[in-house]
Parts: C-alpha cells; structure tokens; sequence
C-alpha cells in the first residue's frame, strides 16, 4: 500500500514539473509573438500617412 502511495506521489511531482515546464514555454512563445501585432500596425499607419500625403499634394 504504501509503495503504491509513494508511486503516486511521485508521479504527481512529475506531473506538477511538466506543467511548470509547458506553462514556461507557453509564457516564451507568447512573448515572442508580440511583436507581430505592432508591425501590422505600424506598417498601416505607414500606409494611411503615405495616402494622405498623396492626396495632399
């Protein structure tokens, strides 16, 4: 019984370790893709300010 206790012990730490190594890399992949988002906008700003600036002139 308790071997059987101690297996599931153990089994639950490493449960616990990969969802702590699975939330890191989601935490990473989620702060690397940031700057995706920006560039759109940026580049469509660019865009709006270059068509203004056609019809300006």
């Amino acid at each position: 019984m308790e071997t059987k206790i101690d297996g599931i012990l153990d089994e639950t730490k490493d449960i616990r370790s990969d969802l702590g190594d699975h939330e890191q890399r989601l935490r990473t992949l989620e702060r690397a893709r940031w700057p995706m988002p920006t560039i759109g906008v940026l580049a469509g700003m660019a865009g709006t300010a270059t068509g203004v600036l056609a019809l300006l002139r």
